[in-house]
């Protein structure tokens, strides 16, 4: 799993480094992340997911622009200054999937998209924090909520954190919120991929008629970050971070 957590560390530090710029079309991003990935013998988690869906996914990225939360189809909408957008990269490599999330500034951005980024990152390091043998899921969720609440957002319900392995989506469930002392107890080397998903506005969300791209109802900004992690006897071990 740290091979397939490279590969995905490899290609958000390229999209914040290099490719994430106004101008570019999200279908372009979604290019450079998928020939990036297979240049490593590696499989785009997300293209054609899942197997015998109605609607499989179309592309091997999610990008989400502004209000946008996740799950966004990459095409030939154009990044333009000011816009934030969510790149959500997935590897499947000898076996095993890596997943992680960033929202990345086109650009200059508001200071309210700024503080937005910045708190739902935090929210994502608070929630590795509370990672450690012997808590539990709950434990983390709440923590998660706590942090984006206690800065003035809400976060999204139906969408979670998750077990990964062999498949990209295992169990537990890590909701972004919930009560301390409740849910799966964690134990020494269970892997999990963590992601909050925050919103300026209320938390309410629609599914656009595409079947995927995941919108913040009141149309204001959201933001989403996520890592896979390994719990060790020293808490948890980032496992897409290069």
């Amino acid at each position: 799993m740290r091979r397939a957590g490279a590969i995905v560390a490899e290609v958000l530090a390229r999209m914040r480094e290099e490719w994430v710029v106004p101008g570019v079309t999200t279908a372009d991003l979604n290019a450079l992340a998928d020939e990036l990935i297979r240049k490593h013998n590696a499989i785009p988690s997300f293209k054609g997911y899942p197997p015998g869906a109605e609607y499989p996914f179309p592309a091997s990225i999610c990008a989400s622009v502004n209000n946008e939360l996740v799950h966004g189809i990459p095409g030939p909408r154009v990044l333009e200054e000011g816009d934030i957008v969510s790149i959500d990269v997935g590897a499947f490599l000898d076996g095993y999937h890596g997943d992680a999330a960033i929202t990345l500034p086109v650009g200059k951005i508001s200071p309210e998209a700024q503080r937005l980024l910045e708190a739902t990152e935090g929210a994502l390091y608070a929630g590795i924090a509370a990672a450690r043998v012997g808590n539990r899921t709950g434990d983390i969720s709440a923590t998660i909520q706590e942090y984006a609440e206690s800065r003035g957002y809400n976060v999204v319900r139906e969408y979670t954190g998750h077990g990964i392995g062999r498949k990209m989506h295992e169990a537990p469930q890590v909701p972004n919120f919930g009560v301390h002392g409740k849910g799966v107890r964690l134990r020494r080397g269970m892997t999990v991929a963590l992601e909050p998903m925050l919103l300026t506005g209320g938390k309410e969300v629609d599914v656009l008629d595409d079947h995927w791209t995941v919108v913040s109802r009141d149309g204001r900004l959201t933001a989403h970050f996520e890592h896979t992690i390994v719990i060790t006897k020293n808490g948890a071990e980032i496992l897409t971070r290069l």
